[in-house]
């Protein structure tokens, strides 16, 4: 068994927020606000998944994301699946995810030039617990006043289709040509399979579980990592000690113990059973 506890990388950004989430030290008041904490694995390793927390204080852009064909065509690695968590949202918080009804491809490029993107969009209130899997594919933004835990293929290729006027490229053809432009239908959570297990999404790139406190077993195939995201509590497995605000990769079989009061997310490729 292998545990190996990831470095945290702290991404500034004119969106992000100076209160982050219990595990992380707020930035300092006269610091630019944090956007994003990353995981990062040692060395020079690409692995499929990328585990990281959103902090933010305004929508941030309308995008979308190639899937693996369309980033492979392009000389990429992989396309982006992606999913998030809601850990805590203001009370007007929401996240845009497809349009609200069918549209052509060639009336989406032009809300996107004008601007009327933001309205063809399904904006979707938000509150802590709630969790959204978006398939490459789906146009959408995270709005603002929300702490969300994201899970993705580890690709940063994304196409901008809206911005609110910041000085960033976008990218409309490339991102028209991969959008999805029929509303939303969210995939099959399959939910609670044991007292101290949910299944969250069992997708065709990762699967996600919520675990709770206690002492379990688990074995992971030859080859095959997991991604332990403690969100609330500690405690240890393999020997490495682990608090919320931090993620483990595991390899192998182990013993992990959390203590009272924890709650665990876990994360693994989309073909494997464990």
């Amino acid at each position: 068994m292998t545990a190996t506890l990831l470095a945290t990388h702290r991404v500034e950004k004119p969106w992000g927020r100076h209160n982050l989430w219990p595990g992380f030290a707020d930035p300092a008041p006269d610091q630019d606000p944090v956007g994003e904490v990353w995981f990062q694995t040692p060395g020079n390793a690409a692995p499929d998944l990328l585990i990281k927390y959103l902090f933010t204080s305004e929508k941030l852009s309308i995008q979308v994301h190639p899937d693996d064909a369309q980033a492979q065509a392009r000389g990429l690695p992989r396309g982006k699946d992606e999913c998030w968590l809601i850990l805590d949202a203001e009370p007007d918080s929401t996240i845009a995810i497809g349009p609200k009804a069918p549209v052509d491809p060639e009336t989406l490029r032009a809300a996107a030039l004008d601007g009327s993107i933001v309205d063809l969009l399904d904006w979707k209130p938000v509150k802590a617990g709630d969790f959204f899997y978006a398939p490459s594919g789906t146009v959408h933004a995270i709005g603002a006043g929300i702490t969300v835990l994201e899970t993705q293929q580890n690709s940063e290729t994304t196409y901008r289709l809206y911005d609110y006027g910041r000085p960033r490229e976008l990218h409309l053809e490339d991102g028209i040509a991969v959008s999805d432009t029929d509303p939303y239908v969210p995939h099959p959570m399959p939910g609670k399979v044991a007292e101290d297990r949910t299944i969250l999404v069992e997708g065709p790139k990762f699967v996600l579980e919520r675990w709770q406190a206690g002492t379990r077993n688990l074995t992971l195939p030859q080859g095959v990592t997991g991604w332990l995201v403690p969100l609330a509590g500690e405690g240890v497995v393999d020997g490495v000690a682990f608090h919320a605000g931090e993620c483990v990769t595991l390899e192998g079989a182990c013993e992990l113990h959390a203590d009272a009061g924890s709650d665990l997310l876990f994360a693994y490729p989309g073909d494997t059973r464990i």
